[in-house]
């Protein structure tokens, strides 16, 4: 008899893989091994107000989520928490657009300037266009920005799509004219050293990207500015009318978990993610040096003050380009590969992002198929 796990494999062998979206399945079996301990059980009769705290500005924020977020940023020393305010939003998606609409409606003069470094998170793109409003407008590259009024610059660090270390790139002298949303998506130590403690206005986090649990739909903002964080919640109640409390009390656990168990040896979910992710891109790094077709971006090491000791870095996305003129995107499509198109992203066709996240079998399958494309180009030439 052919084994389950033989008939999945001749499977996806032959089938189109996805690594367009960062959907990070890759930590399932840590999850796993953690079993029942992130287990939250919600009864028919709880949860059913709107209202999570009537005395605070976030009311539909859960107060022991507000809790583990503090806990969890302070435990890795990854961003600063005092004297802020926090807003949940529906993943961070929503919260960037809360951003947005806060400071455009806050600014003097309309429509405000949104820009971003490229090559730059695409969806920034269809974020700030979408709705087509008239409080904002999308300028494209920060690099090339040279419009006088008020503007918007999204910073993305470690950047999505190539995994550099960002800082703002516009730099006017006046603060009043220009406004900085930092995303630190990214900024978690399994992905890149911690090199500091995160000070910013507007600092956005993604509970997705930290522990792979996308289908939750959390995010969070740290906020200095009340007026800003007034704002920000207003555009969320009319948006959403608030976050779903079911994803809160799941989210709460499961960082709290983080937090009890990173310091352990055995247990460590950034140390577990840390070694996983290393570990593919030494896998990936291998497969192009042997190929002599593609290039990846080099990292610098720093030393991370959560690990205590100096590291590289090993991003989510892989800025995978081509030496060749061609259009990576249909080179990799064509070997039943999806991934984001470097064009999207500000840049060019020789360019794409290609998530780092997937099961480890859709990983593996990627890598044998990128070393193929180096098989086909060799017999081509």
């Amino acid at each position: 008899m052919v084994k389950l796990e033989n008939i999945n494999n001749i499977f996806l062998s032959d089938s189109v893989i996805n690594l367009d979206h960062g959907d990070p399945t890759a930590y399932e079996e840590y999850w796993r091994k953690i079993g029942d301990r992130c287990t939250v059980t919600i009864r028919g009769c709880d949860l059913m107000s709107y209202f999570s705290d009537v005395n605070s500005m976030c009311w539909f924020l859960e107060p022991e989520l507000a809790e583990a977020i503090k806990e969890l940023h302070d435990a890795v020393g990854n961003a600063a928490t005092e004297d802020r305010y926090i807003v949940v939003g529906t993943g961070s998606t929503q919260l960037c657009q809360a951003a947005v609409h806060a400071l455009s409606s806050l600014a003097g003069t309309q429509p405000v300037s949104v820009v971003a470094a490229a090559p730059y998170y695409s969806t920034y793109v269809e974020e700030t266009t979408y709705v087509r409003s008239g409080m904002y407008k999308w300028e494209g590259d920060a690099w090339d920005f040279d419009k006088k009024g008020p503007y918007i610059e999204l910073v993305t660090s470690p950047n999505n799509p190539d995994g550099t270390i960002r800082e703002t790139v516009v730099n006017r002298p006046d603060e009043d004219e220009g406004k900085v949303i930092n995303d630190f998506a990214y900024y978690w130590p399994h992905y890149t050293p911690i090199t500091r403690r995160q000070d910013h206005d507007i600092m956005l986090f993604t509970f997705s990207k930290i522990t792979g649990h996308a289908g939750s739909r959390i995010g969070w903002a740290l906020v200095k500015d009340k007026e800003v964080a007034k704002k920000m919640v207003e555009y969320i109640i009319v948006n959403s009318i608030g976050v779903s409390k079911e994803s809160q009390i799941r989210t709460a656990k499961i960082l709290n978990v983080l937090k009890e168990t990173c310091k352990s040896e055995t247990e460590n979910f950034f140390k577990y993610g840390h070694e996983m992710m290393k570990n593919r891109w030494e896998k990936l790094r291998g497969v192009v040096k042997e190929s002599n077709v593609f290039c990846l971006p080099k990292y610098p090491e720093a030393y991370c003050n959560f690990f205590g000791k100096t590291l590289g870095s090993y991003p989510a996305f892989a800025w995978l380009g081509t030496k060749e003129e061609t259009d990576l995107v249909n080179e990799l499509r064509r070997h039943k590969v999806m991934s984001r198109a470097g064009e999207r992203c500000g840049s060019d066709k020789k360019r794409v992002r290609v998530s780092m996240l997937s099961r480890e079998d859709v990983f593996n399958v990627f890598l044998e198929r990128l070393a193929n494309m180096k098989l086909i180009k060799s017999i081509d030439l």
